[in-house]
């Protein structure tokens, strides 16, 4: 697995890097936002680690432009204490949020987690996805074993979500993938659609949540 770490303070930079090392990951540290451009446009990173407040880009900033060509896991360090800006990190699809300070190994394990919820995300292994099964080309979803009848919004909302189990996607996230440039918007719409999938979910099993809410965040499809 390759780490692609961007941090501008060498000191937190080098116990980081060897953490990463010492569990076996091949990690690539850059200073700036420019220098860690270049590196991803030739390199394939599985996972990006970055310091919010980086001189030359921040670390949000950087997140969009990393984004562009694929969707790449993301860790934000940060000094920031402000649940504005943690609000913030993950309404771009943060996978984690780390206050500095921290011990690199709890970092460490913290990147396992998220490279594990990715993988699984790829393979569609998780508890949850395993209830799914997804045909992209004929657009239709199967919950364990039947066919559910949904409208276009739900279906690419739930789409979305088996993308990526156990990831949170913000409500902006969602409108942006599934709503586009329809007329529609706000989290109420996000919400009412969550609603009425969910009840067709319950119809086939009423025990069962796959669907999580984080308050103030957003939705997730459980792992477990």
């Amino acid at each position: 697995m390759r780490i692609l770490l961007v941090e501008d303070e060498a000191a937190i930079a080098g116990t980081v890097l060897y953490a990463l090392r010492e569990e076996g990951y091949e990690a690539t540290h850059c200073l700036t936002a420019g220098e860690a451009l270049e590196q991803a446009a030739t390199s394939g990173f599985d996972l990006a680690i970055l310091d919010v407040g980086l001189p030359d880009l921040g670390g949000f900033a950087l997140c969009r432009r990393l984004r562009e060509h694929r969707d790449l896991p993301v860790i934000f360090l940060t000094a920031r204490q402000d649940e504005a800006d943690r609000i913030l990190g993950f309404e771009l699809g943060a996978d984690d949020y780390v206050p500095k300070p921290f011990s690199p190994r709890e970092l460490v394990a913290r990147v396992r987690a998220v490279l594990r919820r990715a993988q699984a995300g790829a393979t569609g292994q998780t508890a949850a996805a395993a209830d799914f099964s997804h045909d992209a080309d004929g657009m239709r979803i199967r919950y364990r074993g039947r066919l559910l009848e949904l409208t276009r919004y739900e279906y690419g909302l739930l789409a979305a979500l088996l993308a990526r189990p156990g990831a949170v996607l913000s409500r902006a996230q969602l409108m942006d993938r599934v709503w586009g440039d329809a007329l529609e918007s706000g989290d109420r719409t996000i919400d009412t659609h969550v609603k009425t999938l969910r009840a067709k979910l319950h119809a086939i099993d009423p025990e069962a949540e796959p669907i999580r809410t984080h308050r103030g965040l957003g939705y997730s499809l459980a792992v477990d």
